[in-house]
């Protein structure tokens, strides 16, 4: 399949300077809502466009752009990267370093692209300043922080962003990930999962581990816990509905004749169902609460970690946004898929204002990375490295599309 052609074929020159952006910031990533370095830039990049810009939810930003009367549309970017270390061997790999809430030094890379994504945004906005007397109306750039942990939404919602930006008909996103480059994916209605997370501190009581009748042992008791808890989502839940629970994380005890005074595990669970969503919830602190009691074990702490709302995107908005990118990039380009199980905070955004949102994906790996024999390199792997074009290219031409699209046309 040939790759489509792009609207910056035309624009050699943005193209170039939209490439040093990106290595500039794949080079140069940072933490969840730490993103100071990176909002200054995009907020002196704005500027120069003639956007008017400002802060919002700590190291968010929002650029405006009003050309005049017409409908009001906004497009979210986020900006945070992760504590990965990179391996991908490009000449322009981070070496950051950042530092977790908890006080944890760590590596840090951009291994969910969305370096790309400020790159795409930074692209259409270019492009639609330089294009004013093409079209009419107001777009709202939102530059978003800390959506790897659910929190740069929130606080952008929570700083008034609905009351100091103005408030759109419709709010666009868009993600890279591990599909072929040059292609775009979209789901109508629920798209991405709940998302729920909580860390499980299980209590008991510690001593010498050749004497474990004289303790509580909080390591098997965690097992207990575990294995119950993955039964949930196989006999709790209707085959017809998706869930899916990782325990990814569990820790205890120092020293291998210890019998520990605690253990403590992580809990991830992602659904499309608020009802599947409500029961689960029930279903583990049920098992949790059940099984400490069972080894008559203290009360177990838990805390949320973080959650992730439903993205829904909405049906109509999705048909007209499909037509659009078809249009664009190629009716071979451009597919509806079945909802994902990953989770994004976008869908806070719209939900907020009561407007529609539509969010899709493009593809960032050669056709032979995707469809080889070897396994395809996914986000969040140290490994990932969207391929620069057309994948760039690709983004800054859907974002650009579906934008002018829905703004009103220059009278």
């Amino acid at each position: 399949m040939p790759e489509p052609t792009t609207i910056l074929d035309d624009h050699p020159d943005l193209r170039a300077s939209l490439h040093d952006l990106y290595r500039h910031l794949h080079a140069h990533p940072e933490l969840s809502m730490q993103e100071e370095a990176t909002a200054t830039l995009v907020e002196e990049r704005m500027g120069e466009l003639g956007y008017e810009v400002f802060r919002c939810g700590g190291t968010g930003v929002v650029a405006t752009l009003r050309n005049g009367d017409g409908p009001v549309v906004a497009f979210r970017a986020d900006t945070d990267a992760l504590p990965v270390e990179e391996d991908t061997g490009l000449d322009y790999a981070s070496t950051a370093r950042g530092t977790l809430p908890d006080g944890s030094a760590v590596p840090v890379m951009h291994a969910c692209g969305h370096d790309m994504h400020v790159t795409a945004a930074v692209g259409a906005a270019t492009l639609l300043a330089q294009e004013r007397d093409g079209w009419s109306g107001t777009v709202v750039f939102l530059f978003q922080p800390g959506e790897e942990t659910a929190q740069g939404a929130a606080a952008m919602l929570a700083d008034g962003l609905w009351d100091r930006a103005d408030r759109p008909e419709v709010v666009y996103g868009q993600h890279v990930w591990p599909g072929v480059t040059g292609t775009v994916d979209l789901t109508p209605g629920p798209a991405m999962t709940y998302s729920d997370s909580w860390k499980v501190v299980v209590k008991g009581r510690g001593g010498h581990g050749s004497q474990p009748e004289s303790t509580i042992d909080p390591v098997v008791l965690a097992a207990h816990m575990i294995v119950r808890i993955q039964s949930l989502t196989s006999r709790e839940v209707p085959a017809q509905k998706a869930a899916v629970i990782t325990i990814a994380t569990i820790h205890a005890g120092l020293k291998e004749n210890i019998i520990p005074a605690t253990a403590e595990f992580t809990i991830n669970m992602r659904n499309l169902d608020a009802d599947v969503r409500d029961h689960l919830l029930g279903a583990l602190r049920r098992v949790i609460m059940a099984e400490a009691m069972a080894s008559e074990a203290p009360e177990p702490e838990i805390t949320e970690i973080c959650t992730f709302p439903l993205l829904h995107n909405d049906v109509d908005e999705a048909g007209r946004v499909l037509e659009v990118l078809r249009g664009t990039l190629g009716e071979g380009q451009v597919s509806e898929i079945p909802a994902v199980m990953g989770s994004e905070d976008f869908g806070a955004l719209p939900d907020a204002i009561d407007v529609p949102g539509v969010y899709w994906f493009f593809g960032g790996l050669t056709r032979e990375a995707v469809e080889g024999e070897e396994p395809t390199v996914t986000n969040h792997s140290p490994f990932f490295a969207p391929e620069l074009e057309p994948t760039l290219s690709t983004g800054v031409s859907a974002a650009h599309a579906v934008l002018t699209a829905r703004l009103g046309a220059r009278a």
